[in-house]
């Protein structure tokens, strides 16, 4: 008796949700308002196909995958649907420009003028391949060349080629003196890129490059080599999970990023080494206006006890106001906090100001962990900073920030560069 009671009421759920897909198929993804981009390409990387059935959760994803990209400013779509409950959808697609010259103009390591000129495009044959090249001066000359095809064989295989000659003036610490070297690597370094979804993305690749030390002035030692020389080989391993969402200048979630690498070498005063650090990223949107971001790095390398330390303090990188290389170490712990707020937002400016902290600290080359505590290597700096935001170029925002140090002998510096801080 309960199987004739079963089979009509399955029968029936099996009838209506039948009739419930059918009617909510979709028949078409149309691709809208791209200039550039091909709309085959789009169609590669979006989950919706005609034929599925109807669904907020993939076109969701899909708006955030495409706004990813560096040739989408904004992305949003529209379902209309026909009499006999088929559904056509649209993808509406706002590109940035993408053919995007940079320059950053800084201090050097002995407060001279230095610079970095260059020329990147975005959107290479409408299929978001990055092509660029720098030219920079920096008491020496240095230039480089980059390509980035993360969807050249799929939606999920890429491929990534550097060549850099990087030459400038760095300080080396050995004895509690200091000497400075002119410091020259030249390589190339190739990548494979693999996307198995949105979120998560790894890249694995080697690199062949040559490290040049040659002493211009400064303390000297008997134990540290005034001219050196050496060819070097690297392994990388870069894992990224990223879950952050987009609307213009605002930003939401959390982004992690780890960075791993063998150091290969042929000379024993720059011995071989392993690195890591992982860069964990979290934005909020504080009210209409608002963004708070944070980015905490964690980092070790081979404690080894040597003046050509992995990890640098440096205002470009992690220390804003603190100087130019004042300091490397064989680790790191940097926290990162500002608070961005929008005082002018129009149809393609955009001028947000800044409030930030950034403290950190290192271990000594040969040192132990106790040297995180140690007054000597902490470094706290407040500070307050502009940005100016053009909405319809990829990147293009010119920050300036100013940082005033509050721990011990500590500096001020006001520090330029294209793009947020991180």
């Amino acid at each position: 008796m309960r199987l004739r009671v079963r089979f009509p009421l399955l029968w029936l759920f099996f009838v209506l949700t039948s009739a419930y897909a059918q009617e909510n198929i979709v028949a078409d993804v149309k691709i809208q308002g791209t200039k550039r981009i091909k709309p085959d390409f789009i169609k590669k990387l979006i989950a919706l196909r005609p034929g599925m059935v109807l669904d907020s959760v993939t076109m969701e994803r899909d708006m955030t995958r495409l706004k990813r990209l560096p040739s989408v400013s904004h992305a949003y779509y529209q379902v209309f649907s026909s009499d006999d409950g088929r559904h056509n959808v649209f993808y509406n697609i706002r590109e940035n420009f993408t053919l995007i010259p940079f320059a950053n103009v800084y201090t050097s390591t002995n407060d001279e003028f230095a610079f970095r000129i260059g020329l990147q495009e975005f959107n290479f044959l409408g299929r978001n391949i990055t092509l660029g090249g720098f030219y920079q001066y920096d008491i020496f000359s240095s230039y480089g060349l980059s390509f980035r095809a993360p969807y050249l064989f799929s939606k999920r295989f890429g491929l990534a080629f550097n060549y850099n000659n990087f030459t400038t003036q760095e300080p080396v610490f050995f004895e509690d003196d200091t000497a400075d070297y002119r410091y020259n690597n030249k390589g190339f370094e190739i990548l494979g890129l693999y996307e198995p979804n949105f979120k998560h993305r790894l890249e694995l690749g080697f690199s062949l490059f040559t490290e040049d030390y040659e002493y211009l002035f400064g303390a000297t030692s008997p134990e540290v080599p005034q001219a050196l020389t050496v060819d070097k080989h690297l392994f990388k391993l870069i894992y990224n999970f990223d879950n952050v969402q987009y609307y213009y200048q605002y930003l939401s979630g959390f982004r992690s990023t780890l960075n791993f690498q063998y150091v290969g070498s042929t000379d024993i005063n720059l011995p071989e080494f392993l690195i890591g650090f992982n860069d964990f990223v979290y934005f909020h949107r504080v009210g209409e206006r608002g963004n708070w971001a944070n980015r905490l790095r964690l980092g070790l390398a081979s404690n080894v006890n040597t003046p050509f330390a992995p990890f640098t303090v440096d205002n470009n990188l992690n220390i804003r106001g603190v100087g130019n290389i004042i300091d490397r170490g064989t680790g790191a712990i940097v926290l990162n906090t500002e608070y961005r707020h929008t005082l002018i937002d129009k149809d393609w400016f955009v001028l947000q100001s800044n409030v930030f902290i950034d403290g950190g600290s290192w271990r000594n080359p040969g040192g132990d962990f106790s040297d995180f505590g140690d007054n000597q290597n902490i470094r706290i700096y407040p500070g307050v900073g502009l940005r100016f935001i053009h909405k319809r170029i990829f990147n293009a925002i010119f920050r300036i920030d100013y940082g005033y140090g509050i721990t011990k002998e500590a500096s001020r510096g006001v520090v330029f560069g294209i793009g947020q801080y991180f």
